[in-house]
């Protein structure tokens, strides 16, 4: 019931992404950006320096360093540890008891650390939407298209493109900024991602969209 060992895998390039359904176009007056459980605990999981973790970081720090440009806000997700099985649910039952409220757990990884303006949101389920004020504080900024950064890409990120298509807020899944268990697995969330609820795309191309809106 815990995380795997996740081994060194190659993320995927642009020609390798799979069509996207979505006609969107990324606008730096409408966007927002998710950087999605990117804490300790979740990427110890990963081999250390080397890919995708590594990669994944590098690409989140650009669009950080983007978004803040741009004055695109920026949102985080992060798991309290220490959780009461009642409060935890179901996911206890796939995954026990989680974090433990540590730093060495609950911490974001100090290379993406938010800054002031940021906002870090509690996550609960799979989806950032669940049970937070996400939607709301996205409305109150005029913003209706997100960015998902993060991991996994199977899991929380692609629930959280789900529910956004369903929030009416396009999704936009930067698929060399989100890393998951496998290859396999990853290519699955950008395949379901791209046919069914977003923009499937990479780092630069998803800055240089972003960039060219006034």
């Amino acid at each position: 019931m815990s995380l795997p060992s996740i081994a060194a895998y190659d993320l995927p390039v642009p020609h390798e992404l799979p069509p996207s359904k979505a006609p969107w176009q990324a606008d730096r007056g409408r966007m927002a950006l998710l950087v999605h459980d990117m804490q300790r605990y979740f990427c110890a999981a990963f081999a250390q320096g080397t890919g995708p973790l590594a990669e994944v970081v590098a690409n989140i720090s650009c669009l950080l360093q983007s978004a803040r440009q741009l004055d695109v806000p920026v949102f985080y997700t992060a798991q309290k540890g220490g959780q009461l099985r009642e409060d935890r649910g179901l996911q206890a039952d796939l995954w026990g008891p989680g974090m433990k409220a540590v730093p060495e757990h609950e911490d974001i990884l100090a290379e993406l650390a938010p800054m002031p303006g940021d906002i870090v949101l509690v996550k609960h389920r799979y989806s950032a939407f669940q049970r937070s004020n996400l939607e709301h504080l996205m409305r109150a900024r005029g913003r209706d298209q997100l960015a998902i950064a993060g991991i996994y890409a199977h899991i929380g990120c692609f629930a959280t493109a789900v529910e956004a298509f369903q929030r009416d807020i396009q999704p936009f899944v930067l698929a060399d900024a989100q890393a998951d268990f496998d290859r396999s697995g990853h290519d699955m969330a950008m395949s379901m991602a791209a046919r069914y609820s977003g923009v499937v795309t990479g780092t630069g191309s998803f800055i240089k969209a972003l960039e060219a809106t006034s």
